[in-house]
């Protein structure tokens, strides 16, 4: 731990670089982390130079700093520039390849039981319109996808295995690279949901052995909103097509005849939001500069000391999970949680409720309600934690 943990004087710069930690304690991250200045500025800089210049004007002068989103993302999850496409949002992206993968009556998708809402209503869409079943993977004794008990549910209709990497809430790191080797092994198209795994971990796409990955860039990656991106895998980019292609994918080459581009740039929509673009871009590259690794070590010390100060206070209970634990740390209070969350935010605490419906088969099978997410990051500290506990242990 001790060669990558950083020092005071790194920690101060990177909260000096972060306007945000002046005005609150942000334990938000998994919803929407605080910007470095550096990020904030590419995208008002861009906003700027299009109110003075024009849209189309504007993204010719930046058309490299555009570009470069796809080279640094690659960078970060060990694939090529062509294996990226970037999205208007993390659930475009994820349906996007979810309705590109060629399912018929009869097949069956296997998922989490910790599966995002915004994931599982699709397949019960599906189940109704097309008549595929949707099975969900039990837990193993850790509370993360079992993945022997996912090795004997498979079988010849078995066509899809999606799910989430790091859930909402419960703090877990789903074992996303073993679940992959089994995809592979059967030659099942594998889905990954990385929206809060990216950002806040190394991530490798050929470990993980996914043939998509679907990501925002307003969490742990420290991006602005309205922006996301897919990986597809460029073994099996070519046995796909999206559901809907526009001249950006595709090229209009006859009266009835178009031809669909041959990366993962197929995915792409022709518009979208090019400053967020810019924006994503340069919260890559900062994430990069720093390490990746480093940021990794840094949220799992933090989040665990959080739950090691939190369980200390009565009334309060943590409900975290995982063999792997991240940055992410659920719990319930005696309080209720709509008033303590007002209490914390008057206070100056960025935190999120999360609903029973947002993970539906987990809560149930756990028998919670509403809880408080506080999601830790790197830019976080010691001193803002004991705040938190304090002010939670006063009231």
């Amino acid at each position: 731990m001790s060669n990558l943990s950083f020092s005071h004087q790194e920690i101060k710069a990177f909260r000096s670089a972060t306007p945000g930690v002046r005005q609150v304690v942000h334990f938000n991250n998994a919803g929407a982390a605080l910007m470095p200045e550096v990020v904030g500025n590419k995208v008002i800089e861009y906003i700027q130079h299009e109110l003075n210049y024009g849209g189309y004007e504007t993204a010719a002068k930046y058309s490299s700093e555009i570009d470069t989103v796809y080279s640094a993302l690659a960078k970060y999850l060990n694939c090529t520039p062509s294996e990226i496409a970037i999205m208007e949002n993390a659930t475009v992206a994820w349906g996007q390849a979810y309705q590109s993968i060629p399912l018929e009556p009869g097949d069956t998708i296997l998922t989490s039981i910790s599966e995002y809402a915004s994931n599982y209503i699709p397949f019960l869409q599906l189940k109704k319109r097309l008549g595929v079943a949707v099975k969900a993977i039990p837990n193993d004794d850790h509370g993360q996808i079992d993945v022997t008990a996912l090795s004997e549910m498979i079988h010849d209709r078995v066509k899809l295995i999606a799910i989430t990497h790091v859930p909402t809430n419960g703090g877990l790191v789903n074992p996303a690279a073993k679940v992959g080797a089994i995809a592979r092994e059967h030659d099942i198209w594998y889905l990954l949901d990385a929206c809060q795994s990216v950002g806040q971990m190394p991530l490798n796409v050929e470990e993980l052995g996914c043939d998509f990955l679907s990501a925002t860039s307003r969490k742990y990656l420290r991006g602005p909103r309205g922006v996301g991106f897919l990986y597809v895998s460029q073994d099996k980019v070519s046995q796909i097509e999206p559901a809907v292609l526009d001249l950006q994918g595709a090229e209009w080459k006859t009266k009835e005849i178009y031809t669909a581009r041959k990366d993962a740039r197929k995915f792409e929509n022709w518009e979208s939001n090019l400053a967020g673009v810019v924006g994503l871009a340069k919260a890559v590259e900062y994430m990069l500069e720093l390490g990746v690794e480093r940021i990794w070590a840094r949220i799992q010390h933090l989040a665990d000391y959080l739950r090691s100060e939190l369980v200390k206070i009565p009334g309060l209970e943590v409900h975290d999970l995982g063999e792997v634990k991240c940055g992410i740390v659920s719990f319930t209070s005696s309080t209720k949680v709509q008033p303590l969350k007002a209490q914390l935010h008057e206070a100056g605490f960025n935190v999120s409720i999360i609903q029973p419906s947002y993970t539906l088969l987990d809560m149930q099978a756990r028998d919670l309600g509403k809880m408080i997410r506080a999601s830790v990051h790197y830019y976080n500290t010691v001193e803002e934690i004991d705040r938190f506990v304090d002010f939670l242990r006063k009231i």
